[in-house]
């Protein structure tokens, strides 16, 4: 029975911490509304947006493989969480030719793939500096 209540409780705090995520990027970015833009059927923010989840998935994943116990798990996970955040601010700092926000509203969707792969790969680098 131990080994359900483990499995449950690190799910949980996992979806927790997604869900935690998701909301932080939205209040970090309170230009870019993602979920009306993806509701208008426009693809880059949804791109944009999906890349955020899945580094945070990557991120989490690794933090619930490599902790020691639920904390430790809580913890990695949130440095995890604000590592995606500032690397995508910094994305928008380094972008000086063209506003990250300018061009998701207009579906450019080179720009969604650009932060898709960005997001991917901070969370996938976030990840791997986990294990200890």
């Amino acid at each position: 029975m131990n080994l359900y209540i483990n499995f449950l409780s690190y799910l949980g705090v996992a979806l927790l911490l997604l869900t935690v995520g998701v909301a932080l990027f939205a209040i970090s970015t309170p230009k870019l509304k993602e979920f009306r833009l993806i509701a208008g059927k426009n693809v880059t923010a949804a791109m944009s947006l999906g890349g955020k989840v899945m580094g945070l998935a990557i991120v989490l994943g690794a933090a619930a493989e490599y902790s020691v116990s639920l904390l430790d798990m809580a913890i990695w996970g949130v440095v995890g969480i604000v590592s995606q955040i500032l690397a995508f601010i910094f994305a928008e700092i380094i972008t000086i030719r063209f506003s990250i926000h300018e061009a998701i509203e207009a579906d450019n969707r080179a720009v969604g793939t650009m932060l898709l792969s960005l997001s991917l790969a901070i969370g996938w680098i976030v990840a791997k500096c986990l294990s200890y």
